[in-house]
């Protein structure tokens, strides 16, 4: 069976709305989501769902434990992450639970084959393309991750084209926000093996501030899964990009195009999640593709969408002289 996973909490409950509402319009009401927990803070969450018959919760922490243990084996093998998160105040391995993603690989997950999505990205168009790739290959990508590997790896590290060629790393990394492929592809000896080739001193060429990112490359790229990525392989007058850091994508009809191509889904990488929380709650703040963002938000229940007078604040504007003051005085929550 064919599905979509994401990873959320209450925290991200504004993105998991417009998430959800998007594949509803642009894949299929009856569409099978999976929505996976983050943590406990669910209680906004199993509301939205409830009458959401397509969409389920997993939150059965049991089946996330050998996930957490695998996270753990692989950071303990690094010569300096737990003590620099320690030493930060963090416990163990940093943004483990972002590593419950990794159960969709899992032999008891749901779904044969599946597309991930974080919950900060709306949905635009088909996704029948990639799952028809998967007849192919058993890793689907569609970004631009390739030209920035300094988020994945440790490019400082003088092992890192020994481990891997350099034209693997530079044309086969990938954002974790996005990807597709099927289940059982790590099965435990599959992830024994590729702690053990940590041990042996590889652990170095990951990048601590992006652990779950970088680890998921690794575990693609070291058990040599092929990997098909539609941005290097579609025409270019097909081909469109995906992140909300790309500034000439143009709406139309509550869709967004790319040089008049039809984005696949957009991502919200970079911003807060309070900053959606922000706007939700009447902030009139502005950042890119907001209408969009609100549009899938408020799909269902346009009379609660904020309504804003005047211009709008810049997400990233600097903090004025009073907020400053405030900020100073202990006055801002």
């Amino acid at each position: 069976m064919n599905g979509i996973y994401t990873l959320a909490n209450d925290i991200v409950y504004d993105q998991l709305v417009a998430l959800l509402n998007s594949i509803e319009v642009n894949v299929g009401k009856d569409f099978p989501v999976r929505v996976i927990a983050y943590d406990r803070n669910l209680e906004k969450v199993r509301e939205l769902i409830k009458d959401r018959k397509s969409v389920e919760l997993i939150d059965d922490w049991e089946l996330f434990h050998p996930w957490h243990d695998f996270s753990r084996k692989v950071w303990e093998t690094h010569p300096s992450a737990l003590q620099t998160w320690k030493e930060k105040g963090i416990d163990g391995v940093y943004r483990l639970s972002c590593n419950h993603r990794y159960f969709a690989f899992d032999e008891r997950a749901p779904f044969d084959r599946f597309i991930y999505f974080d919950a900060d990205v709306v949905v635009l168009n088909s996704l029948e393309f990639i799952f028809e790739q998967l007849d192919k290959s058993d890793f689907v990508i569609y970004d631009f991750q390739y030209k920035d590997p300094s988020h994945i790896f440790n490019v400082n590290s003088p092992k890192l084209f020994d481990v891997f060629p350099e034209n693997k790393v530079r044309s086969e990394i990938f954002c974790s926000g996005f990807f597709a492929s099927k289940k059982g592809v790590f099965p435990l000896e599959k992830r024994d093996w590729l702690v053990s080739k940590l041990q042996e001193g590889e652990a170095e060429v990951l990048y601590m501030n992006a652990p779950n990112q970088s680890v998921l490359n690794y575990m693609r790229m070291r058990s040599e899964i092929p990997i098909y990525n539609f941005s290097l392989h579609l025409p270019e007058a097909e081909r469109t990009g995906c992140s909300v850091t790309s500034p000439h994508f143009e709406m139309r009809d509550n869709l967004l195009y790319d040089k008049g191509a039809r984005l696949t889904y957009l991502h919200y990488i970079g911003l807060s999640s309070k900053l959606f929380s922000r706007l939700c709650e009447g902030e009139n703040i502005d950042f890119p593709y907001r209408d969009i963002f609100l549009h899938y938000r408020y799909l269902k229940e346009p009379e609660k969408r904020p309504q804003f007078q005047g211009k709008a604040k810049p997400y990233d504007a600097p903090p004025s002289f009073a907020d400053k003051v405030k900020k100073k005085l202990g006055l801002f929550k």
